[in-house]
């Protein structure tokens, strides 16, 4: 009996720096590897694979690699091909690639590499990584005694008319020198 509801909500690894970043396997052909290599250091930055995660980020990978072989061949190849009995049937290409493109979206489900994947990943919030509710510009020049004067460039009254709320403000200052 399956049980039904929400997917569980996939939680970041506590302790990114245990193990390091998961070595790529040996078997992984050129292309896997490649792909393997795309992805291995966002993942493990994100929190989202460890060392246990290996063998997922390897099939997902190889999975990829047959995937783009069959993709290429296709390309080839007829879509249609006539069987020795006679009768038209599609390549055997287009089943290979539906295949791995089935098992790799599996993977990328479980590898977080969706928008919706990355919706259900619990992977908290600290101030580093807020939303950036405004941008404001500063000139920095001196005054006559040599002290740093920050002068915000923005319309004083849009600002005035905006309601105020908490913002996480990132400052650009405009280098004194230019």
């Amino acid at each position: 009996m399956a049980i039904r509801g929400p997917k569980p909500r996939a939680t970041v690894a506590p302790n990114l720096q245990k193990g390091g970043i998961p070595r790529c396997p040996d078997h992984l052909d050129h292309v896997a590897r490649k792909e393997w290599r795309r992805l291995v250091r966002p993942l493990f930055e994100a929190g989202i694979v460890t060392t246990a995660d290996r063998a997922a980020l390897a099939a997902y990978c190889q999975s990829y690699s047959l995937w783009a072989d069959a993709v290429q061949k296709l390309q080839e190849t007829p879509k249609l091909i006539k069987a020795p009995s006679g009768y038209i049937q599609q390549s055997p290409w287009i089943s290979i690639a539906n295949k791995q493109l089935e098992l790799m979206g599996r993977y990328m489900a479980e590898l977080g590499l969706t928008p919706a994947a990355r919706s259900r990943l619990d992977v908290g919030t600290d101030a580093a990584h807020e939303p950036v509710t405004r941008i404001e510009l500063v000139a920095v020049s001196r005054d006559d005694d040599g002290n740093l004067v920050k002068r915000p460039l923005h319309d004083h009254a849009r600002r005035a008319a905006e309601p105020q709320k908490q913002d996480r403000t990132i400052t650009y200052q405009l280098d004194e020198r230019l």
